[in-house]
């Protein structure tokens, strides 16, 4: 774990009260990539990837946001694309931008990312619009804020400046590393892997919302309000269900991310300026000078990374 020194005062902040009861821990299920994140590229499979993942929400009563890239609308049909957005808003989603081509700030740079957030925006401003709805959340992707310091100042002045307020993430499952090994099980015809698949990304997804929960109580003492990163899958769709049990088990109460942010753990500036893209947990530790655990927190199994290793299509994921 990394050690920087940091400037913000947990008991100043009144952050260290009395854990809460676990069946109080609220977290806000968000999903990157739309329209979809798939090595399969065909429409009609994004478009059933959309409708039963947004069934499964529905089903449960989760609230979730999903946040679009709209450099995909053109990876396939750019109505049905679109149609799948809109979907999420029939569904009484929200909507977020995460930016046109899904680069890095440290590839970028500050005026070339800011540039790929405004191109992310025409399509789903007017589309929110439509809805009576206003475009305010922003996700980075790979979690990569900006390096150096300078750089990050000027995106987060940007940001602010246009109304955006960051999604930030505390509990990272790594989805799709499983994601993109299971869309090629399917589409190898092979029943048996997509069944081993799933259960090793269900035992790991369980395994990371442990550490997150179990981080969060090394912070602050308590269960804060949770932030979920998953992404727009035919993994998560087919896994809705397996999902809603798991955050029932650990006692989570799904909600909004408006809701979620109003815990007042997320009133921490994010002082990390590293190249690094670590979730908010990792972040806090080192503003905080806490350790999170040393268990937990583990890459995937070998042989999902083995095989994301053989079917990915994106080298700079």
């Amino acid at each position: 774990m990394l050690r920087k020194p940091g400037l913000i005062c947990a008991a100043a902040l009144g952050l260290l009260t009395p854990a809460a009861h676990a069946r109080d821990i609220k977290v806000a299920l968000t999903f990157d990539d739309l329209p979809a994140l798939s090595i399969v590229n065909q429409q009609a499979y994004i478009d059933t990837s959309n409708v039963r993942l947004l069934s499964g929400l529905k089903r449960h009563h989760f609230p979730a946001i999903g946040f679009v890239n709209e450099g995909k609308l053109d990876e396939g049909e750019r109505a049905a694309q679109i149609a799948n957005l809109k979907r999420w808003l029939n569904a009484g989603m929200d909507l977020g931008n995460h930016t046109l081509s899904h680069e890095s700030p440290n590839t970028l740079g500050a005026e070339g990312y800011i540039a790929d957030i405004a191109r992310g925006e025409p399509v789903l401003r007017s589309l929110m619009a439509q809805y009576h709805q206003r475009l305010s959340w922003f996700r980075h992707p790979y979690l990569e804020t900006g390096y150096p310091a300078p750089v990050k100042t000027r995106i987060n002045n940007w940001l602010s400046a246009h109304g955006y307020r960051i999604a930030p993430v505390t509990i990272d499952a790594d989805d799709w590393e499983f994601a993109e090994p299971y869309d090629d099980a399917i589409a190898r015809g092979d029943t048996e892997a997509q069944r081993h698949i799933k259960g090793e990304y269900l035992a790991y997804t369980e395994k990371l919302i442990r550490w997150s929960l179990a981080s969060s109580r090394n912070l602050f003492g308590r269960g804060i309000a949770q932030v979920m990163l998953l992404h727009c899958t035919r993994l998560n769709a087919d896994t809705i269900d397996d999902l809603a049990a798991l955050l029932g088990r650990l006692h989570l109460h799904p909600v909004r991310l408006s809701r979620a942010m109003r815990d007042r753990a997320y009133r921490i500036p994010d002082t990390y300026d590293g190249k690094d893209g670590i979730n908010w947990l990792e972040r806090w530790s080192l503003s905080l000078h806490k350790d999170l655990p040393d268990t937990g927190n583990e890459d995937p199994p070998e042989d999902i990374r083995k095989a994301y290793d053989r079917v990915d299509t994106d080298p700079g994921r």
